[in-house]
């Protein structure tokens, strides 16, 4: 639901990968923003209304994304299509922040496009103090970065796992993304992407930046 440019992009790019896409939004102009070969369904109506929903082919979809402008429009669709259809994969595109954390609670995945664009701008500057890059709606799990001390490096990714107590999800090296497998060691400049438990930071942080333990 929506096409701005947001929408246009996410559906396009839906299209593209061969995914049957069907774009909803009340302005009949909005839809001049995608391309002539775009092969999705386009819908004019209300995003949130039951009708025009079915029109767009709610009752077979597999996931469902609301990110019109508007905050009270994108969470009422969202939990129409939850909710009234039983869409399994919902998402709701929030601009206030702290509405996004209550309707996270509630169960229903939303992007906070303020909170996220900030983040984002934060990590190329200040990427030692950014936040994290995600958490699960129970707050329990967390992605964030973590700086490795010079002393892990030549380590294995194993034993910083092991010692530290979180689960490397993902490192960007050299500006590209990789999984580390089993004999993969820590080299300098690598940035770390890892899930910790939240309310162990402290504890994780302390082992990456002391070093490993002696032996």
């Amino acid at each position: 639901m929506g096409c701005g440019r947001v929408g246009s992009a996410l559906a396009v790019t839906l299209d593209d990968a061969g995914h049957s896409v069907a774009v909803v939004d009340q302005d009949q102009a909005s839809f001049a923003k995608l391309p002539a070969a775009f092969g999705g369904q386009t819908v004019k109506g209300i995003g949130f209304d039951r009708d025009t929903l079915r029109a767009a082919g709610i009752e077979h979809a597999d996931a469902f994304a609301a990110v019109s402008s508007g905050d009270n429009s994108n969470i009422l669709a969202a939990r129409v299509a939850r909710e009234t259809f039983a869409v399994e994969n919902v998402v709701a595109r929030i601009y206030d922040p702290r509405r996004a954390e209550v309707y996270q609670r509630l169960g229903i995945p939303t992007v906070a496009s303020v909170a996220w664009q900030t983040d984002q701008i934060l990590r190329r500057i200040l990427p030692e103090s950014a936040g994290d890059e995600w958490r699960d709606g129970s707050g329990k799990v967390a992605l964030t970065q973590l700086p490795p001390a010079e002393s892990w490096v030549g380590e294995r990714y194993t034993r910083l796992e092991r010692e530290s107590g979180v689960r490397v999800a993902f490192l960007t090296r050299y500006g590209e993304g990789m999984i580390p497998d089993a004999d993969a060691v820590v080299q300098a400049d690598d940035l770390v992407h890892v899930l910790i438990d939240p309310s162990k930071r402290d504890q994780h942080l302390a082992v990456f930046t002391s070093g490993p333990e002696a032996h």
